[in-house]
């Protein structure tokens, strides 16, 4: 009979048990007179609590508080409790202290002061005390980048001056300076050495700033080849620093080709031009490019252009530029061109380079002309190029580019001599209005300044990397300019659709021509596992010509990346 009674009992004080635990208690805080008691309500405190130790240790973060901001007398006066779920607490405020005055010594490094507020006094400075701690902890971030991360500050011998003001005495103490003596990668150990040394600006023997080191290794994000994979890490031992930093190989080499079909006005056919461009980065692990193109169009023209970037040549900042450039003009005319470029890196966006370029053209035909001719050129270039990059973004990795060059030099023929001199610029940006529309804008344009002219010196422009809606390179000139135009919209993360309207000028003195073009159409991106599939409709126009369907292009290309 007693066991009923029994398990209610039971039951009741576990009900009881629970609510007596789980009951909160609060916090209430004043100071000395209605005026402090302001000051602790503006610092703010927490109020409910689940048990009194965290009550209390509440009381003494807000003590603290109080401290930095300049009541460095405040004190814990009292904890009452007012009833089973409030307490009282009572603190002692005293007068707000302002300034103080930190003394050094003669070792101190004086110019480390030029970064914190403060009043500079002979052998001593002033500052705000609310400003007190950061202050100290921007003076020890700055030591410990000169090489000494585990030193320390200190204030000693605090003294109050008077009412506004106390004094302390500043005591560094510092540990043994560190540098760098030996760097591993990680995830990728055969990372160029020469890119750590010179891109990167890492070596051992450098003093360790590990700030420094991890600004240094977020240009990894302008590499192609390569990319972090972690933060850099450190191990400290008695007598050295190893730096490990986390890298991996990324897959950059690409595979570019389109198939472009269209009418000829003349025949009433369709007919068919390609191209193939091939792109090997960092296969031997030295950072060099390696560029194989080749083209032909449909209107019988063929080029082939072979080149290599070799970067960073036995660990120095000088790299070396070589190229072979071939063009055929059906039956009229072949250009071959030799290149050679010294680059220097100034950084991981700005490069520029001196070279010298030549060209030896063979006329096909039977006969010379006035405005065909065997010749040979010669040119000393100089060469500025900007590159700034988004890798994270599949689809536009690149944001910005500039290129700019020029050379001056001779032409040689049956005739004689010219003085010449060229003038090329290629630069593109793309602004990214939010993470689904950008407009992407390109300059391309160039100048041969010659007292006479060649036809088969001429540029020639035209087609789906120049002026769309045009066969390619149809257009010949002496001075071109070209702007291209997209506005993108991104469908995905893999596929976005944009418009086309292109403009040029050029001028072509053999022919006493001038002429502006225009380039309008639409075409879509779509990124697959194989790579990067484009496609373009464009129908190109004259000044003084309307459109027709019938010169409409079709470029179809796939970027393949392996």
């Amino acid at each position: 009979m007693l066991k009923p009674f029994r398990l209610i009992f039971i039951c009741l004080l576990l009900i009881f048990m629970n609510q007596l635990y789980g009951q909160t208690i609060n916090l209430k805080v004043v100071g000395e007179n209605e005026s402090k008691t302001a000051i602790i309500d503006s610092v703010g405190y927490k109020k409910d609590f689940n048990n009194y130790t965290t009550l209390e240790t509440e009381l003494y973060s807000l003590k603290k508080k109080l401290t930095r901001l300049g009541y460095l007398d405040t004190t814990i006066e009292n904890i009452s409790k007012q009833n089973d779920t409030l307490f009282n607490a009572e603190l002692f405020l005293g007068k707000k202290i302002n300034r103080i005055r930190i003394n050094y010594d003669s070792d101190f490094n004086v110019e480390l002061l030029n970064f914190i507020e403060h009043t500079k006094g002979e052998i001593c400075f002033e500052l705000n005390i609310s400003q007190l701690e950061n202050a100290l902890n921007e003076l020890n971030s700055k030591i410990a980048e000169q090489g000494d991360p585990f030193s320390t500050l200190q204030l000693v011998n605090i003294s109050k001056l008077n009412s506004d003001l106390i004094s302390g005495d500043l005591k560094i103490v510092t540990n043994q300076k560190r540098q760098i003596d030996k760097i591993i990668v990680k995830g990728y150990e055969k990372f160029p050495k020469s890119y750590i040394k010179r891109f990167l600006k890492l070596r051992a023997g450098k003093s360790f700033n590990l700030n420094s080191i991890k600004e240094k290794v977020q240009l990894l994000e302008d590499l192609r080849f390569a990319s972090q994979i972690k933060d850099p890490e450190v191990l400290f031992t008695q007598d050295s620093t190893t730096l490990y930093l986390y890298v991996e190989k990324t897959r950059t080499n690409n595979f570019d080709g389109f198939l472009g079909f269209g009418t000829n006005e003349n025949t009433n056919k369709i007919e068919f031009d390609g191209y193939l461009d091939l792109r090997l980065i960092n296969n031997l692990n030295f950072g060099e490019t390696l560029n194989l193109f080749y083209k032909s169009d449909e209107i019988d023209q063929q080029t082939f252009k072979v080149d290599a970037d070799l970067p960073y040549l036995f660990g120095s900042p000088v790299g070396l530029q070589i190229g072979l450039n071939i063009f055929r003009k059906d039956s009229t005319f072949l250009n071959a061109n030799q290149y050679a470029k010294v680059n220097y890196q100034i950084n991981a966006q700005h490069r520029i380079g001196a070279g010298i370029t030549s060209t030896n053209s063979t006329n096909l035909l039977e006969n010379d002309t006035a405005t065909l001719n065997d010749y040979t050129s010669s040119y000393y270039t100089l060469n500025y190029n900007y590159t700034k990059s988004q890798f994270y973004d599949p689809l536009f990795p690149i944001n910005f580019q500039f290129d700019l060059s020029t050379g001056f030099g001779d032409r040689k023929n049956d005739v004689g001599n010219q003085k010449q001199s060229v003038f090329n610029i290629d630069t593109y940006k793309i602004f990214n209005l939010n993470p689904k529309n950008s407009i992407y804008t390109r300059l391309n344009g160039a100048v041969l300044t010659s007292n006479d002219y060649l036809d088969n010196e001429l540029f020639r422009f035209g087609g789906i990397n120049s002026i769309r809606g045009f066969e390619e390179n149809s257009l010949v000139a002496n001075l071109y300019g070209v702007i291209n135009t997209e506005y993108r919209y991104r469908l995905s993360n893999s596929i976005y659709v944009h418009s086309v309207i292109d403009a040029a000028y050029f001028e072509n003195q053999l022919t006493d021509s001038k002429e502006k073009l225009f380039g309008f159409g639409f075409g879509l991106g779509l990124l697959t596992n194989s790579g990067l599939f484009r496609l373009n409709y464009s129908s190109g126009k004259t000044e003084n010509r309307q459109f027709k369907l019938s010169d409409s292009k079709v470029h179809v290309s796939l970027t393949a990346t392996f």
